[in-house]
């Protein structure tokens, strides 16, 4: 049988399983100790697709989805917009109780509590640390108009896990919807605990009280309006400076798949963009084909990477080309995304560059 597209063959992965080292050096160093900047950080290898649902049928339905995916995409209960008037506390106590549900068993549930401007985020956030911190994936904040917002929230946030988690540092994914946000990205995203920006088109949109037209929520306009655009390439710039996650807009056609896997595409070959939202099931697998790397180049970097940690991460030729660690970077990540998504590497990729 051929193997799938995009995916390696199992003859190639057991070649490249075979590769031993003919040159090794003293100290054998790992790629994330030699690859990146003292101080820097690393992109972090998220699932590229993140589910939203508020109803506790929606939520349940999406974590057994999750179950049979195997983890390759994470779910987050919504807990502003998905909240009915009034419900506020309970919507928290849904999120508790999923949480600790045996449907989570990969721990890739976040929550998305209420904006700066709506009293009650202290109470979400106090309720759901009490009840799941350590079970929490992350936080989404949405709303926010600037970094000082963020920085006042993620305080609150720091001092609940230092009593219920013993000081447990909790992702924190920011959503980049209003002017005022987008006009600080760079200091939200340079924030300590920042790991993802989101784009929250609707809101930002609708934030420019009819400047930008309707249809720039859908495509083609979502990706050629130039405030939109612009928009979209500085939440995308400024996240990836930082070692943060970009994460794009829902796409609102829910049962277009193909719609769907288009806009996955371009957010990410035109943008930068490395994840995006769902909110219709059968959007979850469009977007994580659309955003999927080129897994048939997978063999290639391992090999690529074996020869320069035999060389001790210094200049190679291969393939008749010089490499060095602008290359080595590149098929470090691919090979993080192959094993996050539990694609075989071979033993002794697994024994070089995870010490496993």
């Amino acid at each position: 049988m051929a193997p799938r597209r995009g995916l390696p063959s199992a003859r190639a992965l057991r070649s490249v399983s075979r590769v031993e080292p003919t040159v090794q050096p003293l100290t054998v160093l790992q790629p994330q100790e030699v690859l990146f900047a003292e101080g820097a950080r690393e992109l972090p290898v998220l699932s590229a697709c993140e589910h939203y649902a508020g109803a506790e049928r929606f939520l349940r339905k999406a974590l057994e989805l999750q179950q049979q995916l195997g983890g390759t995409f994470d779910v987050t209960v919504d807990c502003e917009d998905g909240a009915r008037a009034g419900a506020e506390r309970e919507q928290i106590e849904l999120a508790v109780a999923l949480l600790h549900d045996p449907l989570n068993r990969h721990d890739r549930l976040g929550v998305r509590i209420h904006g700066f401007h709506d009293a009650v985020w202290r109470q979400d956030v106090d309720l759901l640390l009490a009840g799941a911190a350590r079970r929490v994936a992350y936080l989404t904040l949405p709303k926010v108009t600037c970094a000082a917002q963020v920085e006042t929230m993620a305080a609150h946030i720091r001092s609940g896990c230092a009593r219920y988690a013993e000081g447990r540092i909790l992702p924190l994914h920011v959503l980049i919807e209003t002017q005022g946000a987008l006009r600080e990205v760079w200091q939200i995203a340079a924030l300590p605990a920042v790991e993802v920006l989101d784009f929250g088109l609707m809101d930002f949109v609708s934030d420019h009280q009819g400047a930008i037209p309707e249809a720039a929520m859908r495509s083609p306009d979502q990706f050629e309006h130039r405030l939109v655009a612009r928009a979209k390439a500085e939440v995308a710039a400024a996240a990836l400076a930082h070692g943060v996650v970009p994460a794009h807009n829902v796409t609102l056609a829910l049962k277009d798949s193909a719609q769907t896997r288009a806009d996955a595409a371009r957010a990410q070959r035109e943008f930068g963009f490395q994840r995006m939202w769902s909110i219709y099931p059968t959007q979850i697998e469009a977007i994580l084909a659309g955003m999927a790397p080129d897994f048939s180049r997978l063999p290639r970097a391992l090999a690529l990477l074996a020869r320069a940690q035999d060389a001790g991460w210094g200049p190679v030729a291969f393939e008749g080309q010089l490499q060095d660690r602008g290359t080595y970077r590149e098929a470090w990540r691919l090979v993080r995304q192959a094993r996050a998504r539990a694609l075989p590497l071979g033993a002794e990729a697994e024994r070089r560059f995870f010490g496993a």
